[in-house]
């Protein structure tokens, strides 16, 4: 069997377009692409994941050279499709960091910070609970499975070709910025609201018997306090987590052309 310099082109420009899309989501998702991940690690996992589901992906544009401007911006298109899902996935997670951001700053706990090893920089120690418990209902719930499936179902409904995102899918993107923040205050509002109360409690007693000198151990008592809050709303991060992320995979499934309306 004689196979053409034609067709074996075809076939690694097919290959390498189908790997740099799935590469470019796992760099970036939620667990897999964290620092903590070696990316030897994820390159490896990015050229299983290939391999494996290379023979049921469709053609490529057979008419397209390997090594042309055209075959770049093809490559180009893969890596910004790959990213958008895998960032939105980020965004998911990242909205409980700034919760718990907001929550360490209201319940005084925002001194107690440590290098973060996902993000590579110092955030309170509140904001990296949060996203460990986060991260772990994300592979509770197969998060990352779903996402390697969509990957390879986009496939269908986003072929490989010059023409990749819209200008309205980015807008889509970049809206999840306010998305983020809104789940975030909505997550960290009750234990806004019970500091508040805290506070004000402690404004009157102070007023009421100025001799007590309430505010030399309203420090120490908000921490306290503050613990207690975090720990009776632990009850609806799990909530939170499944409303923001059926809003992730809503958004995937847009970006993707309706990937999630494919039969599996």
């Amino acid at each position: 069997m004689e196979f053409s310099a034609d067709a074996i082109a075809g076939w690694i420009a097919t290959y390498m377009w189908s790997f740099t899309r799935i590469a470019a989501m796992l760099m970036v998702m939620v667990a897999i692409g964290s620092r903590t991940t070696p990316q030897r690690v994820r390159l490896f996992y990015a050229l299983a994941i290939t391999v494996a589901v290379f023979p049921v992906l469709p053609p490529a544009p057979m008419d397209i050279e390997l090594f042309s401007l055209a075959s770049a911006f093809i490559v180009l298109q893969q890596m910004l499709i790959g990213i958008a899902i895998g960032t939105i996935s980020t965004f998911v997670v990242q909205t409980f960091v700034v919760a718990g951001q907001i929550i360490a700053m209201q319940t005084s706990l925002g001194f107690a910070s440590m290098a973060d090893p996902m993000n590579g920089q110092s955030s309170p120690v509140v904001g990296q609970f949060y996203v460990l418990l986060v991260t772990l209902l994300f592979l509770d719930a197969d998060g990352h499975l779903l996402m390697i499936e969509l990957i390879v179902r986009s496939f269908d409904t986003l072929p490989i070709s010059m023409e990749g995102l819209l200008a309205t899918d980015y807008k889509k993107l970049a809206g999840w910025f306010s998305i983020m923040f809104q789940a975030a205050l909505s997550l960290s509002l009750a234990s806004m609201v019970a500091m508040l109360l805290v506070n004000l409690s402690f404004g009157i007693m102070t007023k009421a018997a100025p001799q007590l000198n309430i505010f030399s151990l309203g420090f120490s008592i908000s921490m306290v306090f503050g613990l207690f809050v975090i720990w009776i709303t632990l009850i609806s991060v799990p909530m939170h987590f499944e409303n923001q992320w059926l809003r992730g995979i809503t958004t995937i499934c847009e970006l993707l052309n309706g990937v999630c309306e494919q039969q599996p």
